[in-house]
């Protein structure tokens, strides 16, 4: 069993080798067109349910559920997401951040994203404090009517702000339903 400390240099390793290999990912796919035909694949706002599990790098897992709104509203290739999620646990975490949708072919989306937000643990894993990070990724089958259904996984960590950094990691199957409810 790992004491608290090694769970923080182990999550800070996979956090290291999963923000190198997104950036391998997103140079290889830049440099291939991949960025091109993101930009020219419009999708609508989505709004994304979705359940799992909440600390599955522990022996202590609950379930999660969270809501989001990805809009479509583009910075280059970043859309905006916002977002909230509940543990068993009583836990709670709403966010904003940004991802990008690449598109392998016409049903298939990888959506690395990236997001800070406000975190209240309730019975559930104390992350250290309430400035909580959340990176993820995601990787969908998009359906003929645009949803799409995704398994998600990711890491929620405070970044080492404070003085204690446990982190932790989710998986959630999400469902993301088209929508017009951001329309401007």
């Amino acid at each position: 069993m790992m004491r608290n400390g090694e769970q923080c240099a182990f999550a800070d390793v996979i956090v290291a080798l999963a923000a190198f290999w997104f950036a391998t990912f997103f140079a290889i796919n830049l440099a291939s067109g991949a960025s091109e035909r993101t930009l020219n694949n419009v999708d609508p706002d989505f709004i994304t349910i979705g359940a799992g599990g909440f600390d599955v790098n522990d022996n202590e897992i609950s379930g999660q559920f969270e809501i989001q709104g990805r809009l479509n509203t583009r910075l280059w290739i970043f859309k905006p997401q916002v977002g909230m999620f509940f543990t068993t646990a009583a836990g709670f975490y709403a966010y904003l951040g940004i991802m990008v949708d690449v598109f392998f072919g016409g049903r298939f989306v990888v959506s690395p994203s990236f997001a800070a937000g406000v975190n209240h643990e309730g019975e559930g894993k104390e992350l250290g404090g309430s400035l909580e990070f959340r990176s993820a990724i995601e990787l969908a089958y998009r359906f003929e009517d645009r949803s799409r259904l995704g398994i998600q996984v990711g890491h929620l960590s405070n970044a080492s702000i404070y003085e204690e950094n446990p982190g932790t990691e989710f998986a959630i199957l999400n469902y993301s339903i088209p929508t017009r409810v951001f329309s401007r």
